[in-house]
């Protein structure tokens, strides 16, 4: 891993500004129930609800070139860029940098976006509708490296880049050891920069940090151990910094009733116990409730610190989600899937 060179900030730091706006954009955030509701709707109907809400300019704008859930999906994504662009512009200093961090998430969804097109032959037109600009990598430059020709070319237009240690582990056959290398490059930065820069709330926002990078790994395990994956390929794919990192470790391979009897005890068991058995089918409704703990834990973190970047985290977690569940059920509208799978997909904290 290469190196990183962080900045350090005066104290106190002002997060009063910053934090004043987060509880406002937090009233505008869709209420969990109203997903309930958009399950009745057809894909026109919520777009039409939409209109009503903070996606109004986008959807109104798009409206000329889309429709139905393309329509949607572009509109949700480009008010995400939006309101993640609005936090960087209003902070300073170290919230500033810490929400840059953060965001470097879509840096690594863009660039594994634009591989998964070049690997499956999608021209730049379709790779453009699921970029998301959010991160340190604006629209044209993603653009542009969604024009190269192979996913050779758009390794070497990132040589010298922070993402290139990463990159330099594809073997030309699977994508699966790049996007596994840029998740633990990704959270790697993460954890340095909230280890060695925060001045109020950093250890809570460790804490977070390495819960979230524990519900992955978590997932991961659900996911491979239902398959029958061995062990060693596993390990390979699970994130290091997690808390329970070498626990979970140990866990994986184990046939998934052994693995489902280990859990028990842990925090986040409670929030899963009556669907995590030997039986089950539906890995989604585990992954949406492990989503929907994470999300109550960012937000009971800024309960102690409110005014620090937790509650900015607590806002810009929310707001992700907030677009993931739109997207799905529109998804799933689409593709007639029936109202009940739909929902065990959908994340209500």
């Amino acid at each position: 891993m290469p190196v990183l060179r962080l900045p350090k900030f005066g104290k106190p730091v002002k997060y009063a500004y910053i934090t004043g706006r987060v509880r406002a954009m937090k009233t505008k955030l869709i209420p969990g129930e109203m997903y309930q509701r958009m399950m009745a709707m057809d894909v026109s109907e919520i777009a039409r609800y939409l209109e009503e809400t903070q996606y109004k300019d986008e959807i109104d704008t798009l409206s000329k070139d889309y429709s139905g859930t393309e329509l949607i999906e572009h509109a949700t994504f480009a008010n995400l860029a939006k309101i993640y662009g609005k936090l960087l512009a209003v902070s300073i200093d170290e919230p500033s940098f810490l929400i840059l961090e953060y965001l470097r998430r879509w840096d690594i969804w863009n660039i594994k976006t634009i591989l998964r097109g070049k690997f499956y032959g999608a021209d730049e037109t379709e790779i453009a509708k699921y970029l998301v600009p959010a991160g340190e990598l604006n629209m044209e430059y993603l653009s542009e490296l969604a024009k190269k020709e192979s996913i050779q070319e758009v390794i070497s237009a990132l040589e010298g880049s922070d993402l290139a240690p990463a990159l330099a582990n594809y073997d030309g056959k699977s994508l699966a050891p790049i996007e596994n290398a840029l998740d633990k490059l990704y959270y790697f930065r993460m954890e340095r920069a909230v280890g060695g820069t925060l001045s109020v709330g950093g250890g809570l926002l460790l804490k977070y940090v390495r819960k979230e990078i524990d519900i992955k790994n978590l997932i991961t395990l659900f996911r491979m151990n239902k398959a029958g994956v061995e062990a060693s390929i596993i390990q390979e794919n699970l994130i290091p910094g997690g808390k329970l990192y070498e626990d979970l470790n140990r866990l994986a391979g184990q046939p998934f009733g052994e693995f489902l009897r280990s859990l028990e005890g842990y925090p986040f068991w409670s929030s899963i116990s009556d669907i995590a058995t030997p039986d089950i089918e539906a890995i989604s409704r585990v992954e949406a409730r492990l989503k929907a703990y994470l999300i109550r834990y960012a937000w009971a973190l800024s309960n102690y610190h409110p005014l620090s970047i937790l509650p900015v985290l607590g806002y810009m977690v929310s707001k992700e989600t907030e677009v993931s569940n739109i997207r799905k059920i529109v998804r799933g509208k689409e593709a007639g899937l029936p109202a009940e799978l739909i929902e065990e997909q959908v994340v209500v904290a």
